[in-house]
């Protein structure tokens, strides 16, 4: 219960941060596709967080510990440094993109891409489910297994195949073409992560080697 509540409070406060990085840049509260965007974001994210609250406590205690302190390797303290700069740079940008008028996404462009943060993060949270040890740090617990099926059948990573399709309709969702240029920075950060994550998987999770010859995609099927 005290998982929960701590789940329910940060998703409030998150909420919060996000209208406050979107609507004070923009200048108004007449930004239909911030509203939207929230609407899809919070409610994909919130339901399945709370019930994974619920009947696992401790899968969400691992996705809650976060952020460059919690990483042990000096790369991925880097990678949270610049993905925790990308985020919230990029609802800063949109939303100064919508002020501004830089960009002429059209709303149905707008609605793809609500679509698509609902698949990113609605497949992010699906990993989590199939994976309980899908930790938000990267790190290997004693007696960890080596999820091979369902998604991890298809790619390396679903989790950040999740997240691709996430900052890429997050971008079109908000209006901005410009935000795509944050979305291709935060997808760069990812490979970086991608890299020196499994230089250590490798070495430390049974299996995963093998692994690795019998997936041969890690983010993206037929492409890497």
């Amino acid at each position: 219960m005290r998982t929960m509540i701590r789940t329910l409070i940060s998703s409030v406060v998150g909420t919060v941060a996000f209208a406050a990085l979107l609507f004070l840049p923009a200048g108004t509260l007449a930004y239909w596709q911030g509203w939207a965007f929230l609407a899809v974001f919070a409610t994909i994210s919130l339901v399945p967080t709370l019930y994974l609250s619920r009947i696992d406590p401790a899968a969400m205690q691992r996705r809650m510990r976060a952020g460059p302190r919690a990483e042990t390797r000096p790369i991925q303290r880097v990678v949270m440094v610049g993905t925790f700069i990308a985020f919230p740079a990029m609802l800063v940008l949109a939303a100064l993109d919508y002020r501004f008028g830089w960009s002429g996404v059209p709303a149905w462009l707008s609605v793809v891409g609500d679509v698509l943060v609902a698949v990113g993060l609605g497949l992010a949270m699906f990993v989590v489910y199939q994976n309980r040890y899908a930790a938000a740090t990267i790190t290997v617990e004693e007696g960890q297994p080596l999820v091979t099926t369902g998604v991890y059948g298809v790619v390396r990573h679903p989790m950040y195949t999740g997240n691709v399709i996430l900052m890429i309709g997050m971008a079109l969702a908000l209006g901005s073409y410009w935000a795509l240029l944050i979305a291709a920075a935060g997808v760069a950060l990812m490979v970086v992560r991608i890299f020196d994550e499994e230089k250590m998987l490798s070495g430390q999770l049974d299996g995963y080697r093998q692994y690795q010859e019998t997936v041969g995609y890690r983010l993206v099927p037929r492409v890497w």
